[in-house]
């Protein structure tokens, strides 16, 4: 007797008259898969020489479709962040943004320089722009007069005016982000620094003198500068230079 694995099986629909074989089990089992065999197939008894549904077959149904298992999915238990905990501190965006940055003891030695140089260059483009607003304040507002009239032999008597008003046009500018504009404040200081100095020396004004030193030369290395520590104190130099040069302009 054939054993089930090697048994020759037929197969044909109940609307067919012709017979699909010989097949073994596991042909049949294939062509189950693709849907070419049903359970409602009939198959050939040679035991009782009649064509009988596949359904009636218990050991053949078992091999042709097999009993597949079920999967079943375990409950898992999961810890939310941020949990309220006597012993652990809940993490938090600044905490996060704090550890990409390298500001924590963990990640100090991680930070990106880029970032720490991007911040000092944004702060002394800050200073820069304060500078030279203070800078423009003391310069036109002595010679305010002559630059609301408008003649332009009053404007040319009055050269701090015209410094003034391109020390205005450059805050301007550089609040609008324009740091291309770098190389021209840097000129601006190296004239500040060459001719108010050179004029205060001659007239032996050392204070006046000292401002417009500090206040030119904060000046500019707030523009050439990118790290934090040397970029404040030249902010401190130039914010107070420029300030009390100010000063002396609307005093004097």
């Amino acid at each position: 007797m054939a054993t089930q694995e090697t048994q020759e099986i037929y197969v044909r629909n109940a609307t067919e008259t012709e017979a699909r074989g010989p097949f073994n089990t596991a042909q049949v089992a294939d062509l189950a898969e693709v849907g070419q065999v049903t359970p409602e197939t009939l198959i050939y008894d040679a035991a009782t020489e009649q064509w009988v549904a596949l359904s009636t077959k218990p050991e053949l149904m078992a091999v042709v479709f097999p009993a597949k298992k079920k999967l079943s999915l375990r409950a898992k238990e999961v810890q939310a962040l941020n949990v309220k905990d006597d012993t652990v501190k809940p993490i938090t965006v600044d905490d996060m943004m704090a550890a990409a940055e390298g500001r924590t003891g963990d990640t100090k030695d991680k930070a990106d320089p880029t970032i720490a140089r991007a911040r000092a260059a944004r702060f002394g483009m800050w200073g820069a722009i304060l500078a030279l607003a203070l800078a423009a304040a003391g310069e036109i507002l002595p010679g305010s007069a002559a630059l609301v009239s408008g003649e332009g032999a009053q404007i040319i008597a009055q050269p701090l005016v015209i410094l003034g008003v391109i020390d205005l046009v450059l805050a301007v500018l550089l609040g609008l982000g324009m740091v291309n504009l770098y190389p021209f404040v840097r000129f601006r200081a190296a004239l500040g620094l060459g001719w108010l100095g050179l004029t205060f020396f001659l007239e032996g004004q050392p204070q006046p003198l000292l401002y417009a030193v500090a206040g030119s030369a904060g000046l500019y290395l707030c523009t050439v500068l990118t790290s934090l520590v040397p970029v404040l104190a030249s902010i401190a130099a130039a914010v107070c230079g420029m300030g009390l040069l100010a000063q002396h302009f609307l005093t004097r």
